[in-house]
């Protein structure tokens, strides 16, 4: 605002006394070089006076008067960058989305023509809404599978379950289950405030261990896998898609060409897929 108003200044200045500012005798005519030069002094004058007025009336008209401009501005910028999002996706799943599956656990129909990528934290709330959506579809469509990208952001909330989930995988177990406990139960203690972190975490370590064990698998293989290249490299692999593509957050589902950011419904997710 503070150079706005120095520009307004200058632009008022420029148009009353800029003739002052060129040399001439006020007994002898003015030569035509002095004529033009004036000429320009008050059309600098007048730009100058029109970019400070614009600077101070634009924000007031987009943010006050008419602030359905702005809001139809920033839409419309969202929604070329999605579409960015999206055209980088559907390039990299196309190439890649073998690779995607080789070590990601898989819930549904294994062998289903159609896919679902599901970016997912198992402390996630709105995963877990979203997760009751995908079960939906997954019961209602038997050529759907759902492959889960743990996105570990929460420490051990998040890492513990991701690591167990991806180990229940190399050892055959029943990811379904799994994922339904994890999905559906707090593994964590109910109340954090005042837990020690060794404390949390050997309520996570033997919740998570429960689940496994009632899902079919061995623990203690389980145990020695979460430790593996393969789950790290896994995660590792998530956190690079999620860099490359974008997602600062989960759940971020990509359906068919489409990437939607956050919760949606079995609808919507259905429409998806046609």
């Amino acid at each position: 605002m503070t150079w706005t108003i120095l520009v307004l200044i200058i632009a008022v200045a420029l148009y009353m006394f800029g003739s002052m500012l060129i040399k001439h005798d006020p007994k002898k005519q003015m030569t035509i070089s002095q004529l033009i030069a004036k000429r320009l002094i008050k059309l600098i004058a007048i730009v100058l006076l029109i970019i400070g007025v614009a600077r101070i009336w634009t924000p007031c008209y987009l943010t006050k008067t008419n602030p359905g401009i702005l809001r139809d501005m920033v839409t419309g910028m969202q929604a070329g960058e999605q579409r960015e999002t999206s055209k980088k996706i559907r390039k990299h799943v196309k190439k890649h989305g073998n690779k995607m599956m080789r070590h990601a656990p898989i819930l549904g129909n294994k062998d289903a023509k159609k896919t679902i990528f599901v970016f997912t934290d198992y402390s996630c709330p709105y995963c877990r809404r979203l997760d009751n959506e995908l079960k939906k579809v997954i019961k209602n469509n038997k050529d759907v599978r759902v492959v889960v990208k743990n996105f570990s952001i929460h420490g051990i909330l998040s890492d513990y379950p991701a690591r167990a989930m991806i180990a229940a995988k190399m050892q055959g177990c029943d990811v379904d289950a799994l994922n339904s406990s994890l999905m559906e139960k707090n593994y964590w203690p109910s109340d954090l405030k005042g837990q020690s972190q060794e404390a949390i975490e050997k309520t996570i370590v033997k919740n998570v261990m429960a689940a496994a064990k009632k899902a079919g698998c061995d623990t203690a293989r389980l145990e020695t896998d979460m430790k593996s290249d393969v789950v790290s490299g896994e995660l590792a692999e998530v956190g690079e898609l999620a860099r490359e593509f974008g997602i600062n957050g989960t759940p971020f589902l990509i359906v068919g060409d489409q990437a939607f950011p956050g919760a949606i419904s079995s609808a919507q997710i259905q429409q998806a897929l046609k």
